[in-house]
C-alpha cells in the first residue's frame, strides 16, 4: 500500500512539474511572439 502510494505521489509530482513546464514554455513563447 505504501509502495503504491509512493509511486502514485512521485508520478503525480512529475506530472504536475511537466504541466507547469508546458504552461511556462507557452507563456514565454506567447510573450516572445
Amino acid at each position: 500500500m505504501t509502495a503504491v502510494g509512493g509511486a502514485f505521489t512521485s508520478t503525480g509530482a512529475i506530472l504536475v512539474l511537466f504541466i507547469l513546464l508546458v504552461i511556462i514554455s507557452r507563456t514565454i513563447v506567447g510573450g516572445a511572439y
